[in-house]
């Protein structure tokens, strides 16, 4: 057994308020904090969009009060996510906002993004980024390569990220605003972070877990299930990202819960719904990571509890707060409707056995 601190989870979607339909804050965070986490980041795209600062603090209580976990919220960076003018950043970090982000919502050029750095530097407020070039990534359902080629679905080129994220970066150094950068996918990203480390930008990054165990082959028959953004990549890019958590380039791994009801999967691939329901499959494929010699089992707990809190600037909150998470790395289960406590049952490991679970949470 394994007991480890609380998980904190850099990014996911739970669906309130806005899309109930696919899952609810009583729902997703019953299933995040039986999952062992207990400090869940929230990115800004909610309908309605988290930009009113006086508005957040009741989400937070119904979250804990609902779900039983905390709820760290990222607040609109520009009004609307619109990406044309700045948000009231002032009234967000009044209302507790720990950052702010554009999720993968385009600025209207470079030179609003430039400004609206600046401004939310004035504040002290971190930024977090979902690197995508949107004239590059545009109607693409798929890593652009043979899978994508083979089965007629339109590509998303590596370079829609990299773009993005070389831009970010140089913004970045010119303004020294605190960045953190979500949900790389390929084997640039994983080199640009390591170029902005060595010449010690005040950046950080994180990974999906999925893109750590899946990629575009797992597309192949049209399996929607396996359908999420930023896309699956290749075998080169997972090893990358692989390489990149072992060597510290990458900080964190995230869940990118999403999680969908019954019906967003079943249309055409190109039409569905992306996102994968991760919280119910977290710790397994965490487990194996350390079974895999990717991480040590130190290295996996500053990947998922001690990082992800030091990022969202939460490290006094964390310890004060404390619990713990008893982990049987040796628990073989199999992910069924019934063995996943998400209202999202859209995994692409769905009916296949896993080994490593959760087994019982003390929090108060």
């Amino acid at each position: 057994m394994w007991l480890l601190p609380p998980l904190v989870d850099l990014c996911a979607r739970l669906r309130e308020p806005g899309q109930q339909q696919h899952g609810t804050l009583a729902s997703e965070g019953r299933a995040a904090r039986a999952n062992g986490f207990l400090h869940v980041v929230i990115p800004p795209d909610t309908n309605p969009i988290l930009e009113n600062g006086s508005l957040l603090k009741g989400l937070r209580e119904r979250a804990l009060e609902d779900g039983g976990i905390y709820l760290h919220i990222l607040g609109a960076l520009t009004a609307g996510l619109e990406g044309a003018r700045p948000s009231n950043i002032a009234g967000l970090k009044k209302g507790g906002c720990i950052a702010v982000s554009n999720a993968r919502q385009p600025f209207t050029n470079d030179m609003v993004l430039l400004r609206t750095l600046e401004y939310a530097a004035t504040f002290g407020m971190k930024v977090f980024f979902y690197p995508d070039e949107p004239s590059l990534s545009k109607d693409g359902v798929a890593h652009e390569g043979y899978i994508a080629s083979y089965h007629g679905l339109q590509g998303i080129p590596w370079i829609a990220e990299t773009v993005a994220l070389s831009t970010q970066l140089l913004m970045v150094e010119e303004t020294g605003i605190a960045a953190h950068f979500s949900q790389l996918s390929c084997k640039s990203s994983v080199e640009l972070m390591r170029w902005a480390k060595n010449k010690k930008l005040p950046v950080t990054c994180d990974v999906a877990m999925h893109q750590l165990y899946l990629t575009d082959d797992n597309l192949e028959g049209f399996n929607a299930m396996a359908y999420v953004l930023p896309p699956l990549r290749s075998n080169t890019d997972q090893k990358a990202l692989r390489r990149g958590l072992t060597d510290g380039t990458i900080d964190a791994i995230c869940s990118h819960h999403e999680p969908l009801n019954a019906t967003a999967k079943k249309a055409p691939f190109e039409e569905s719904t992306p996102g994968i329901s991760n919280f119910d499959t977290f710790m397994a494929l965490a487990c194996q990571l350390v079974r895999d010699e990717v991480l040590t089992l130190e290295q996996l707990v500053d990947k998922i509890c001690l990082n992800p809190a030091k990022i969202a600037g939460i490290t006094t909150q964390y310890e004060n707060i404390g619990g713990a998470v008893l982990v049987d790395p040796n628990l073989k289960w199999q992910v069924t409707a019934e063995t996943m406590l998400s209202n999202g049952k859209n995994t692409p490991f769905f009916n296949q056995n896993l080994q490593g679970r959760v087994v019982e949470t003390f929090f108060g």
